[in-house]
């Protein structure tokens, strides 16, 4: 006899179907991370293009060894570990070369995982995970490079009216450090509308400023050193990623609520 189908049964089939829609999804997310989208064929489009091109045979190389994705994830978060050290250091061209080295690994995990044709739920998290912490690291490290020089200024008082001379207030390192933070926040934002967006079915690819401007912007201001480079960089960075988030605000409101598909 065949089992009596409750209305439990029915609703639970939707929500069933849709779960497993997602995880279709989460499977292909690092293969496609880094994967230029379709359409027009913008600058970001292009050079995107043309950076697989140029990998391809490196990560060809990778997978011929026995290279997986996940360990270049990792070793992505090492070097960003390395820079964020670096940073707070003061030691900003290093932090800058450690850092593209971090964002080469970013490039060649989703050329991988595609090569590989292996679709791992695991192993998109990882490299979402990992991605999230290594920025974390990157911009605690400069955060920390300028509160730490505030500190030191605290304890010397002939070094502070150095530099008052010289025009630079003591306060300006608590604003910069700040501005530090206020990046770090954007650029989680930048993540997380994104994310959430997609969690609940909306397509949210919207915002030019996505983690490769956010590192290569980083980079760029490392290799001037210290100096007014950076901070200029970090003031650039965190507004460009408030606006980013906020531009994808807009593009789920006008998909859902705007769209009269929403109370």
């Amino acid at each position: 006899m065949s089992p009596i189908a409750t209305p439990d049964m029915h609703s639970e089939a939707p929500r069933e179907a849709h779960a497993e829609a997602q995880l279709e999804a989460l499977h292909d997310m690092r293969a496609h991370a880094h994967e230029p989208e379709a359409g027009p064929l913008t600058l970001k489009r292009r050079l995107t293009r043309l950076a697989h091109v140029a990998l391809g045979p490196v990560a060809g190389a990778l997978s011929g060894v026995g290279i997986r994705a996940d360990h270049l994830s990792v070793l992505g978060l090492t070097l960003s570990l390395a820079a964020s050290i670096s940073f707070f250091e003061g030691w900003f061209r290093r932090a800058a070369l450690l850092l593209l080295l971090a964002g080469l690994c970013d490039l060649l995990d989703g050329l991988l995982a595609r090569r590989s044709g292996v679709r791992s739920r695991f192993g998109a998290f990882l490299d979402s995970t990992l991605d999230r912490l290594g920025e974390g690291l990157v911009l605690a490290g400069l955060a920390g490079f300028y509160i730490s020089n505030l500190v030191e200024l605290s304890l010397d008082p002939l070094l502070v009216a150095q530099q008052v001379s010289r025009g630079l207030e003591p306060r300006t390192w608590a604003a910069v450090a700040l501005t530090a933070v206020m990046a770090l926040v954007g650029s989680f934002m930048v993540s997380y509308t994104r994310a959430r967006a997609e969690g609940l079915g909306v397509a949210c690819r919207v915002g030019w400023f996505e983690r490769p401007e956010r590192l290569l912007l980083l980079v760029a201001a490392g290799l001037f050193g210290v100096g007014p480079a950076m901070p200029a960089a970090l003031i650039l960075l965190a507004t460009l990623s408030f606006a980013t988030a906020a531009q994808r605000v807009v593009h789920v409101w006008k998909n859902t609520r705007g769209a009269g598909r929403d109370s």
